[in-house]
């Protein structure tokens, strides 16, 4: 597996990047080539993207500094921004032997065993992807990984944002995910500390190898 660190990127530039890779990977797989999976990490300047099956309603209010982007991957509405990892793992579900549902059962796995590492226990939500704190608590459910993914000939794009050090204030104007009884938290609200950006990014590089390798 590749770890690919784009820093903090745009967005769109980071789709276009993304679109590159998985086409190229679907050609290699096409001509019988080998292809290594790619995990790519970084952050995005300010930004909402709605997924394919999202609903616009669910931007509530748009301040004019934040674009809003209609993207390809599943989900609804999310948001991102500086102190959030986002993750796009390029990878051939076929070299893995994982369908789509384990895949992304996997990549909820990876960031719960990261969060444990920081002393922060984390779960599944019956019926959601992504990662959740207290899901087995309605009154205190939140979630602090979002993911969405698109997936053809078996090749992943898009992936998973882990709320780190991330301003939960932008997700006050949306309903985040098409949630409206849920809330958000990241890992520097639940620690009440700022947290080391590239030491996350090393520790999900390293639990994504123990999963998935």
């Amino acid at each position: 597996m590749i770890l690919d660190n784009w820093g903090i990127v745009d967005y769109a530039e980071a789709l276009q990047r993304q679109e590159m890779f998985f086409n190229e990977a679907i050609e290699a797989k096409r001509k019988g080539y080998p292809f290594e999976n790619r995990l790519v990490l970084c952050e995005h300047p300010d930004v909402y993207t709605l997924g394919k099956s999202g609903h616009a309603e669910n931007l509530l209010f748009n301040p004019n500094h934040v674009p809003l982007i209609r993207t390809n991957r599943g989900g609804d509405i999310t948001y991102h921004g500086k102190g959030q990892i986002v993750g796009y793992p390029i990878f051939d579900l076929e070299s893995l032997h994982l369908g789509l549902k384990f895949y992304i059962y996997n990549v909820e796995k990876a960031i719960i065993l990261v969060l444990a590492k920081y002393g922060i226990t984390a779960m599944r939500l019956n019926g959601a992807a992504g990662v959740w704190l207290d899901s087995d608590n309605p009154a205190r459910c939140r979630k602090i990984a979002a993911i969405g993914v698109r997936c053809s000939r078996f090749v992943t794009m898009h992936g998973f944002a882990l709320n780190v050090n991330t301003d939960l204030n932008y997700f006050k104007n949306i309903n985040p995910c098409g949630f409206t009884d849920k809330g958000v938290t990241s890992m520097q609200h639940e620690l009440s500390r700022e947290i080391s950006i590239f030491e996350v990014q090393q520790e999900l590089f390293a639990c994504f190898l123990s999963v998935f390798e």
